[in-house]
């Protein structure tokens, strides 16, 4: 299958969320729900999507309210709460659909955020966690006076448009070839409004807090080149999730953006080996990975 299959999912406030799916025959190993960044959406995730439906995990790419596909409210977000409620709801849906396959969320840089805080406060729809590349320590944020600015048009008009600080297509990756797709990709969000940018603060407060609750197996992916993440932050923070079950990779030469590397299959084949013996080992002793 070459292309995902498209499903929409409404939002408990009537907003349209697209959700690119690639499905498997038969009943899947496992469920991965993949969040991706703040610029990027599902379509930059094809080839991950594909290898992980072709190993027997249904996956699942939702476009963030406002972003990717999602073309309502471009760039916007009503509130931090509302954009944790739409992916709470989606796990939701999923679960209920087949309550039997276990679920492991998956954040790849902004989406990192939603991801850890999803695991921590939905423990029983979410079943393991991957974070790959996570922003949870960016190195690239905006600066002080234009985070006075967002917070003023917070408190006098939220959908005044700020641009957000990760222009340079170089920062994603050191392919020219993954370079120029980000140049020419007219889906990704380069402006966010101050709803948007204040829910993303309000998120990164979360963040903070949410390491004592989250007790699922756990995997964080690092790219030793990466300019948009702090590594050495970043693994001090996975060091503090309460889970006892922590596995880290690195990838010394890589870049932020995985998907864009010469070999883009090395990081989905080391999440599916991991969700092997995390998710379908668990899903074969017919129990649940999450407490």
């Amino acid at each position: 299958m070459s292309e995902p299959r498209i499903e929409t999912q409404t939002a408990s406030d009537g907003y349209a969320i697209q959700v690119a799916v690639w499905p498997v025959s038969g009943t899947p190993r496992g469920r991965v729900v993949v969040l991706h960044g703040v610029q990027s959406h599902g379509g930059w995730y094809h080839r991950l999507g594909q290898t992980l439906a072709k190993a027997g995990y249904e996956a699942h790419f939702p476009d963030r309210r406002g972003s990717g596909a999602n073309r309502a409210d471009r760039g916007h977000a009503p509130s931090s709460r509302r954009l944790l409620d739409d992916l709470t709801e989606w796990l939701r849906t999923l679960r209920n659909r087949e309550p039997a396959v276990l679920t492991a969320l998956a954040g790849i840089s902004w989406g990192g955020k939603p991801a850890v805080i999803a695991a921590g406060e939905q423990p029983r729809l979410v079943d393991a966690l991957a974070l790959i590349c996570p922003g949870l320590h960016p190195r690239v944020d905006v600066t002080r006076r234009e985070r006075l600015g967002i917070a003023l048009a917070w408190l006098t008009n939220r959908r005044k448009t700020f641009p957000i600080p990760l222009s340079e297509p170089a920062l994603f990756t050191d392919s020219a070839e993954g370079q120029a797709f980000i140049a020419s990709d007219n889906l990704s969000l380069h402006a966010g409004t101050a709803g948007l940018l204040a829910a993303s603060f309000f998120i990164d407060k979360a963040v903070k807090r949410i390491p004592p609750k989250v007790h699922q197996p756990a995997l964080l992916m690092l790219a030793g080149q990466d300019r948009i993440v702090d590594n050495t932050l970043t693994r001090a923070y996975f060091e503090r999730l309460a889970t006892p079950d922590r596995h880290l990779i690195v990838y010394p030469e890589a870049h932020h953006t995985l998907e864009f590397e010469p070999a883009p299959d090395r990081y989905a084949l080391d999440l599916i080996e991991w969700l092997d013996s995390r998710l379908f080992a668990n899903s074969k002793a017919g129990g649940r990975v999450s407490p």
